[in-house]
């Protein structure tokens, strides 16, 4: 890679012979981005008359949806790319034998078929673990999780302390959200072998978690002297980016996509820069770092998720509802539900409504399926109920969530969670703390304006919202709306 410009930047990698990356952290991944705001204090569903049983009528026939959408997904494990092969992003750990052809789905079938063969392999057995928990993140599925727990107990009874094995349950534990589990197991596998690249990730996934991020720095650099690569750049990028150190995040992501060759590599860190992009407000580049992600990967859905966000931040909504349709119909997770809904009620032709009402209801149908494999979804469940659904549901959810972790995104959601149940003067102090550190995010700047609007500090309210729409005007299909509609009354922008 090119010479860093900083003494603080990555080092330069080894040679390509590791197929390892994951996301930012593993945790955001599964979320597959956080909804967008609606801004609005609908009364939830449940304070409806009647409405009760409606909901539980409404959540069966989606939760049958869902399964259907879950079992196709499952047919097509991985993603495809343009010549029809199933392709995945390579995940810190997983084994060369079983990415060598590039096929999560072939890759498991092996593992399974050498395993009836060789049931006493405690390798294989991890491997095939850390293999059912990237087939929970990349097809939304978490009906994967428990086999992936089956299968990494397995291994640590065959061979007790096995480090593949501990980071694998590592992996578990943050794709379940469970951080300070996740934390535990990475310093276990640590323990056992320093040099151990998942382990290395995931500790900082947790910390960053947790909110801890003083550690997670000096937690990436540590990695980053051991086992420097696209994993822990990504991660170092987005230990910076939390601190509103933009530039070298960006600098960062740039090196790791020169120096990517796989193309699930290829894919993940382009459609990372296209996020970044997208945050800045900048549609035309981070169309460009999607376009080469799904050059990459055809069917990578961080890709298709982004390039539709972009596209309706654009302005090109009917190119934005179909590719929101089409990742939603494989893989409904409540990041795209909730989007796919807002460009429907921003779009308002006749049936738009029931449409948007049916995407919330897909993100209450995911919930449950998610809390019946063991993963805790309240954040998600905060952020989505507090805009389209039981505002009582998403405070629980919220205040929940902030006990268990105190990060920017958990304040963030906390602040909006008590904004729409009409607590605005607690709501101001975890809003305030959501931008303390300096990340770059017009939803939290958006959230803490009208917020501040709603607490009478006007003229706060006023640089707020004025900030979130020069940041990135196109944040949300129906929170852009709103947060320009407030502008206008305080006075127009700053």
């Amino acid at each position: 890679m090119p010479a860093q410009s900083n003494d603080d930047a990555p080092k330069t990698p080894d040679p390509p012979d590791r197929t390892d990356t994951a996301g930012p952290t593993a945790a955001t991944a599964d979320v597959v981005g956080t909804p967008g705001p609606g801004g609005s204090r609908p009364p939830g569903p449940a304070g409806r008359p009647g409405s009760g049983r409606r909901r539980a009528l409404q959540l069966a026939a989606c939760a049958v949806a869902l399964a259907v959408a879950m079992t196709a997904g499952a047919v097509v494990l991985g993603s495809r790319d343009g010549g029809g092969t199933s392709t995945v992003a390579s995940a810190p750990g997983l084994a060369p034998e079983l990415l060598a052809s590039g096929s999560l789905a072939a890759g498991i079938s092996a593992l399974q078929s050498h395993l009836k063969a060789q049931p006493k392999d405690a390798g294989g057995w991890a491997t095939l673990g850390v293999a059912y928990v990237e087939q929970a993140r990349t097809d939304g599925d978490p009906s994967r999780y428990p086999q992936a727990q089956r299968a990494l107990e397995r291994s640590l009874e065959l061979s007790p302390g096995n480090d593949p094995a501990l980071a694998g349950r590592a992996a578990l534990a943050a794709a379940r959200h469970r951080f300070p589990e996740a934390l535990e197991y990475a310093r276990k596998a640590l323990a056992e072998n320093a040099f151990n690249e998942r382990a290395l990730s995931v500790r900082v996934d947790a910390l960053v978690e947790l909110g801890r991020y003083d550690e997670a720095s000096e937690a990436v650099d540590e990695a980053d002297s051991r086992r420097p690569g696209v994993p822990v750049f990504t991660r170092y990028a987005y230990v910076h980016e939390l601190r509103g150190d933009v530039r070298t995040a960006r600098r960062v992501l740039e090196q790791a996509l020169a120096g990517a060759t796989a193309p699930g590599d290829v894919a993940y860190v382009a459609s990372s820069l296209g996020q970044l992009s997208w945050r800045e407000g900048a549609y035309g580049k981070a169309l460009a770092y999607y376009e080469r992600a799904l050059r990459a990967d055809g069917a990578y859905l961080p890709a298709l998720e982004g390039r539709a966000r972009a596209q309706a931040a654009g302005g090109d909504r009917a190119a934005a509802i179909r590719g929101m349709e089409e990742v939603v119909a494989r893989f409904p997770l409540p990041g795209p539900l909730v989007v796919l809904g807002e460009l429907y009620e921003a779009r308002g032709e006749e049936g738009d409504p029931a449409k948007a009402r049916a995407q919330y209801a897909l993100v209450d149908a995911w919930t449950a399926l998610a809390r019946t494999n063991g993963v805790n979804p309240d954040l998600d469940t905060a952020l989505a109920a507090a805009d389209h659904g039981d505002r009582g549901a998403a405070l629980r959810a919220a205040r929940a969530e902030w006990e268990r972790r105190r990060t920017v995104h958990t304040a963030d959601a906390l602040a909006w969670a008590l904004h729409v149940d009409g607590r605005d003067d607690e709501a101001l102090r975890y809003a305030r703390r959501a931008t303390a550190t300096g990340y770059r995010d017009a939803t939290f700047l958006y959230h803490r304006g009208m917020i501040e609007h709603a607490t009478g500090h006007a003229k706060e309210a006023r640089a707020s919202l004025s900030a979130a729409l020069e940041l990135n005007p196109g944040f949300s299909p129906t929170g852009s709306a709103l947060a320009r509609k407030t502008l206008k009354a305080l006075g127009g922008a700053r």
